[in-house]
């Protein structure tokens, strides 16, 4: 069953598919979209991975957005799946990449 929690959504780490952050072109459209409202944003879907790192599955626009505009912020995630074997700490993390 999935688990809900409160992150910093620059402390999350890419997932290797989009190691060098957000699409430039989505996160321009959500920033015109919403600003720095996170209000309605569903919860980032979230793997914890070894030493329970957590790593991003889906969300990685939204979690750069909010990193953002509004930094320490904690956004809800859904912790999607436990791979305690998987090192992600090895990724970059959301704050490394930002615009």
């Amino acid at each position: 069953m999935p688990e809900l929690i409160d992150v910093d959504p620059g402390e999350l780490h890419l997932p290797p598919s989009r190691s060098q952050g957000a699409d430039p072109y989505k996160l321009a459209r959500q920033l015109a979209k919403h600003g720095d409202s996170l209000d309605g944003m569903p919860p980032l879907q979230v793997v914890r991975g070894k030493d329970g790192y957590l790593r991003i599955n889906d969300g990685v626009t939204r979690a750069t957005r909010a990193a953002q505009v509004r930094p320490g912020v904690l956004v809800p995630a859904e912790v999607i799946q436990d791979l305690p074997q998987v090192d992600v700490s090895r990724m970059p993390k959301v704050k490394d990449t930002l615009p």
